[in-house]
């Protein structure tokens, strides 16, 4: 039953993912033209994710900061932290910077709305995520991984999941898993 429940799950989400990128199109190239005529660099932004059973994939956003700002994400944590510009759950697993100087101004708006994350309409329809799932994270952010948060991989990440649209804001990560677990447990 569960390979069948996976097929059909596959097939619901490449169908409603093309379905949802052709009624998003007009949005999309809006968004891709403003990307490209306020900041230098390429349109979309490729990060290296974690997908199931710990499968590395290339996640598509659009790119929200200026191009080459991710090489550079951690070269003065300590200074920001100090400042109270960084917020993370007590472990550390989840960084944010407020008010990142890196981010456009278009970028800010794309993230504030989520609307980055449309191109991951394709990572959907190819098959290395689903419409709802544990969202993917960085490859960077397994090594923090305990035991138990390895569980939030036996199923395709997500567009969106329980945790994005319930608490959004709430960063600890324990919480997030556990989000996520109650999802793997109760999907259908």
């Amino acid at each position: 039953h569960q390979w069948l429940f996976e097929k059909a799950k596959h097939a619901f989400d490449a169908v409603a993912s093309l379905i949802g990128f052709i009624l998003v199109s007009p949005i999309f190239l809006m968004f891709a033209l403003g990307v490209k005529l306020t900041s230098p660099g390429p349109i979309f932004y490729r990060a290296q994710a974690v997908g199931k059973r710990g499968r590395f994939f290339s996640m598509f956003k659009f790119r929200s900061m200026i191009s080459g700002a991710s090489k550079d994400i951690h070269k003065d944590y300590v200074t920001r932290m100090i400042r109270g510009e960084i917020r993370a759950d007590g472990s550390g697993k989840v960084l944010k910077i407020t008010n990142d100087p890196r981010v456009t101004p278009i970028g800010r708006l794309l993230r504030k709305t989520s609307l980055d994350e449309l191109p991951q309409l394709f990572n959907i329809l190819v098959g290395d995520m689903s419409l709802v799932g544990p969202r993917p994270l960085p490859v960077s952010e397994e090594k923090d991984y305990n035991s138990w948060h390895w569980r939030r991989l036996d199923v395709k990440p997500g567009l969106t999941c329980i945790w994005q649209v319930t608490c959004r804001h709430d960063h600890d990560f324990d919480r997030w898993v556990r989000l996520d677990l109650e999802y793997i447990r109760n999907r259908s």
